[in-house]
């Protein structure tokens, strides 16, 4: 059980020497399947598994905030569109409107 790391060779690429050993998983793997995380060297599988508990915790509460704050904004930003849109047409002037006004258009029977 006491081989050497050089002669294990990597879970996923059975070809390469490995370069590490999973603490979680107690696999071999070569550089490019393994990755550091908090102070650990783990497995992408091992990863994974720990990675989602941590970011839910974080995310679930940070997320409410963001999603108030972004609806929010949007109300906000729409209420100043229209209020700009209404002060816009409360300034064209009356007689605009009256020298637009058109009669109807009738057929005369021949």
């Amino acid at each position: 059980m006491n081989e050497a790391l050089t002669q294990k060779r990597c879970f996923n690429h059975g070809t390469r020497e490995a370069a590490a050993r999973c603490p979680a998983c107690e696999r071999y793997f070569c550089r490019e399947c393994v990755t550091e995380h908090e102070g650990q060297v783990l497995c992408v599988s091992c990863l994974a598994k720990a990675a989602p508990e941590n970011t839910a915790q974080r995310g679930s509460r940070l997320g409410g905030v963001v999603l108030l704050l972004q609806s929010v904004a949007a109300i906000v930003v729409l209420w100043m569109v229209f209020f700009g849109l209404g002060r816009m047409m409360l300034s064209i002037p009356n007689e605009y409107h009256e020298s637009v006004v058109t009669q109807p258009y009738y057929i005369e029977d021949e």
